[in-house]
């Protein structure tokens, strides 16, 4: 062994190796003992169960701990710690680099799918017994299989012989802050549903639902759809300033494969809800849960199968792919079988009108779905044309504006009526008045679009009139309880104290839905930019502003040296400094782009620099109008989210003798 490590160093990976190890043994008995202690109604089988899961939360986290001391510590002997580090860069790189690599980022799949199941075993207590013990089966099958996969195939703590003194180092586009949040926060979602999954799943085997299932989905499944918006939103904020493209979203089959599981997991949340409260769309939540996690684990398989080049996508061995495919096969195989042996049994006789509450969440349901299927047909046609041997071909955004697009727009004015619809029936006169406002105001901004921009930017200025439909929907979702309240003589303080955080939870979701497509339509519509080559104290005019190149220098960071451009822009609102650089990492040879960009509310001023010749310094210059309402209303639906999921309505058990909301399954 080399000397550049101590000798408590020197056990971390087999530290690490024994903790994954003894977790895949836990895992297969929690896949196993609860499932059997449920069958015989055994109370020490089933609080086996419950053990298997907390222990294998510890072995896990001590397994990720381990890694990530060796990426701290530079222990070079660890090969993948070799692979993805070096001492010149910072120590938050090295240990966000703990899962910057396929190995890596498996374990802290894995160790956030034994959080799940250390969630369910601690806090699921006021669960019947054989739910949870079912429960816990199902999560421990899941983490059987992923702990398998990174055991044999994916092994992070593999030894280097001999030990180099100095490690190669991460990607240099994830040397960045967005990459200690990004990937966790999208795991977390990813994850997440699989404790949807295991609910829908232990229901299925039981035959039988009951509003404490009802009760525990929701909250798993909300806190998923948070995480995983979040994860989004933050990925796109880091594709818009590194990539130096310039761009927010860019169609890219692994930014999909995040964003099929979020249209499908927002149409299981919004399917729970009608569960929750009356007991309808059992069968089609439990489809949904399935369908939800299955797109998750594809989104796995697309990453590191190797069947798709991406810049999110690790590079990795086919064989490693087949392995998901085949956990993919089985566990979607296996759920669907079960659900279409059981689920025409299991019945519920909340009946509801077309026009309900609940008939609106059945419409978004299928938009949704519609939606995503747009998505999968267009991520998934290279490959299958590629494998049926076929040419390479790519499919881009005029495929996405064709199909996904005119699924959106209805979807989106559902949004807008859904809560205001009633429960069980509705009289569509009634709820048109109730939306009276939103809906005058929107056709004013229509009016006033088609005016200002003409008649042949009709969908723009409708995209605008839709965001503002959304927004204003939104604020009339409290405005209707606090008529109601008002009209029993309370005042603003009791409607603040007696309005359900649910409530406000959800007018702030869709307030951000109606940000975001503001944002959307507007950087789409009117983003301008130039490409040209500048000098020194030459000026550019772009959007009613001019940028002046300043200077050219150089600047040595921890451990890459940058070109570095400073340019002014001046506009009628004052003048700002940008800064843009140019990075070349020795390490791995590497360049990557900074962008300067001008935040506003009104828009963004981009600049981003190429390379430098004897014409001049290649600038690519931007103007996007708004852009930052794209990730302002996705914050702000993680907000309404994170709202929704502190009601304390979540906190308290359900009734001991509260009534079954669906029938036995028939053998």
């Amino acid at each position: 062994m080399t000397g550049n490590r101590s000798d408590s160093a020197k056990v971390t990976a087999e530290i690490g190796q024994l903790a994954l190890v003894l977790a895949f043994v836990l895992a297969i008995l929690q896949s196993l003992v609860p499932l059997i202690g449920a069958a015989r109604l055994d109370p020490a089988l089933m609080g086996l169960g419950r053990a298997a899961a907390l222990l294998q939360l510890l072995f896990v986290a001590i397994a990720f701990a381990s890694l990530a001391a060796g990426f701290v510590g530079m222990d070079y002997s660890i090969a993948l710690v070799a692979q993805h580090s070096n001492r010149a860069q910072p120590t938050i790189y090295r240990f966000a680099a703990t899962w910057g690599s396929h190995e890596g980022s498996m374990l802290l799949w894995v160790l956030i799918l034994a959080l799940q199941g250390g969630a369910i075993a601690l806090f699921g207590n006021r669960l019947r017994a054989s739910l949870q013990a079912r429960v816990l089966a199902v999560q421990g099958v899941i983490g059987a299989a992923f702990l398998g996969f990174s055991l044999f195939t994916s092994n992070p703590f593999l030894r280097l012989f001999p030990v180099p003194l100095d490690g190669t180092e991460l990607n240099p586009l994830l040397q960045d802050p967005g990459l200690v949040f990004h990937p966790p926060m999208l795991y977390l979602g990813y994850v997440g549903f699989s404790s949807a999954f295991s609910f829908a799943m232990a229901g299925l085997i039981e035959g039988h639902v009951d509003a404490g299932w009802a009760r525990w989905l929701r909250p798993f499944i909300l806190a998923s759809w948070i995480c995983l918006t979040a994860g989004i939103t933050m990925g796109s904020i880091w594709a818009y300033y590194t990539l130096g493209w310039g761009g927010w979203w860019f169609w890219d089959p692994v930014e999909n494969a995040s964003l099929m599981p979020w249209l499908m997991g927002t149409a299981l949340l919004h399917s729970s809800i009608a569960l929750e409260r009356r007991g309808a769309l059992i069968s089609w939540t439990i489809l949904l849960a399935i369908l939800t996690f299955s797109l998750s684990l594809v989104g796995t398989f697309l990453v590191r199968s190797g069947v798709l080049t991406s810049v999110h996508a690790f590079a990795v061995d086919s064989r490693r792919g087949i392995y998901i495919l085949g956990i993919i096969a089985a566990v979607t195989g296996t759920a669907l079988g079960l659900y279409a042996w059981r689920a025409p049994a299991m019945r519920t006789g909340a009946l509801f009108a077309p026009l309900s509450r609940e008939g609106g969440l059945t419409v978004n349901n299928l938009f949704l779905i519609a939606a995503t299927a747009t998505v999968f047909l267009g991520t998934f046609y290279p490959v299958f044309v590629e494998i049926s041997g076929g040419h390479s071909i790519s499919v881009g955004r005029p495929y996405y504006e064709l199909t996904f697009v005119p699924v959106v727009i209805p979807l989106l004015l559902l949004v807008g009526f859904g809560p205001m619809l009633n429960w069980k029936r509705n009289d569509a006169r009634e709820v048109l008045v109730r939306l009276r406002w939103p809906i005058l105001l929107s056709l004013a901004a229509l009016a006033f679009g088609i005016l200002a921009f003409g008649l042949s930017q009709v969908l723009v200025a409708g995209g605008l009139a839709l965001g503002l439909f959304l927004m204003a929907g939104a604020v009339a979702v409290p405005a209707r309880y606090w008529k109601i309240s008002s009209s029993m003589g309370a005042d603003w303080k009791r409607f603040l104290r007696a309005t359900p955080l649910a409530v406000w939870g959800m007018a702030l979701a869709h307030a951000g839905l109606g940000v975001t497509t503001i944002g959307i339509t507007a950087v789409t519509a009117f983003q301008s930019n130039k490409i040209l080559e500048m000098k020194p104290g030459q000026t550019v005019e772009l959007a009613g502003a001019t940028y002046r190149l300043d200077g050219i220098g150089s600047v040595q960071g921890p451990n890459y040296q940058a070109d570095q451009a400073r340019f002014t822009i001046t506009s009628h609102s004052g003048s700002r400094t940008l800064v843009s650089e140019r990075r070349l990492f020795p390490a791995s040879q590497t360049t990557t782009t900074q962008a300067g960009i001008g935040t506003g509310f009104l828009g963004n001023v981009y600049v981003s620099i190429g390379e430098q010749n004897e014409r001049g310094l290649v600038v690519r210059i931007w103007d996007h109008p708004l852009v930052d309402w794209i990730w302002a209303g996705g914050f702000l639906m993680v907000l309404g989210g994170a709202a929704s999921l502190s009601d304390r309505r979540f906190r308290v058990g359900s009734p001991a003798q509260a009534r079954s909301v669906a029938l036995k399954a028939t053998a």
